[in-house]
């Protein structure tokens, strides 16, 4: 299969049109119409339905399409990555991140970033998903890094990070004998969670209404404004909290938190890119393909 009809399928599949096709690929439309014909006698199956002057995708057709949108969507990946070697990059990025993300994932990825990119001026806002969200909507940075996905209109989300929030507990404490324990249970035990406003949060709300569980309905002693100090207090107090696998992974492999498992009860969210609507600028297009990369690279090893 050449790549120039794979084009001219994936241009009369995105308009479908054969006219509309030859105008944007600047040929003629009996050009368009053999490249489609070749194209289906190659993979031996109808792409089109032809109905009068309408055409409609078939079921194979539907498939080849998806697949030809990922494959376009990596030439333009390698096109852009390649094009970064050929220029020396200088100029500021705003960056803004919710808590999880610019405490626990981020720093090796701007580390790595800088030694890349040393001209390339990065500052970074650290602050709950909900004011990462009202920073990029007022300009204040380009591009956010946040917990969750919300339904502003006005913002572009960009898949980034599958990550998990489970039960943890500090393993000098009396809850710490237990591996895991039921809903009824966990409706009882003193708990401790991220402020209102936070991403995490609001996860975790969404996924406890599915077991028909509000946060009222918890026994919630107190919300504090960051991990590190709902860890702090975890070590001195016999209760549990709901945080992010990579906010305490390092403390449960050297045994100062325990993961508690509750029944039914599996939370797992996205961390995703959030910009205005539009194309990006070149800088932040550049960190984000970086950090994309970067995650693939890690969670490859």
């Amino acid at each position: 299969m050449s790549d120039i009809r794979l084009k001219v399928f994936h241009t009369v599949a995105s308009h479908l049109s054969f006219t509309k096709a030859a105008d944007v690929l600047c040929i003629t439309q009996p050009a368009v119409t053999k490249n489609i014909k070749e194209l289906e006698t190659e993979l031996d199956i109808r792409l089109f339905e032809r109905r009068g002057n309408k055409i409609t995708l078939t079921e194979a057709g539907e498939i080849l399409y998806r697949h030809a949108e990922s494959i376009f969507e990596i030439y333009r990946k390698i096109q852009y990555d390649l094009g970064l070697l050929k220029e020396k990059q200088a100029g500021e990025l705003l960056l803004g991140a919710s808590t999880t993300l610019s405490h626990y994932i981020l720093p090796p990825i701007l580390a790595n970033f800088y030694k890349h990119f040393p001209d390339i001026r990065i500052s970074l806002l650290d602050a709950n998903t909900e004011k990462i969200e009202e920073a990029v909507l007022q300009k204040k940075v380009v591009l956010g890094i946040v917990e969750g996905k919300s339904k502003n209109k006005d913002l572009k989300y960009v898949p980034f990070l599958k990550d998990e929030i489970v039960a943890v507990v500090h393993t000098s404490q009396e809850l710490a004998n237990k591996d895991r324990i039921s809903k009824a249970e966990f409706l009882s035990i003193p708990l401790v969670l991220r402020e209102t406003g936070s991403g995490s949060l609001e996860i975790i709300a969404h996924e406890l209404r599915k077991h028909d569980i509000s946060i009222n309905g918890l026994n919630l002693i107190m919300q504090l404004g960051s991990t590190e100090s709902i860890k702090s207090f975890l070590a001195n107090s016999n209760c549990m909290a709901l945080l992010s696998i990579s906010a305490v992974s390092k403390e449960i492999v050297e045994g100062q938190f325990k993961i508690i498992d509750i029944d039914d009860i599996d939370i797992k969210r996205l961390f995703y890119f959030t910009h205005l609507q539009g194309q990006l600028e070149k800088i932040p297009e550049m960190f984000l393909r970086f950090a994309q990369n970067s995650i693939t690279k890690s969670y490859s090893l």
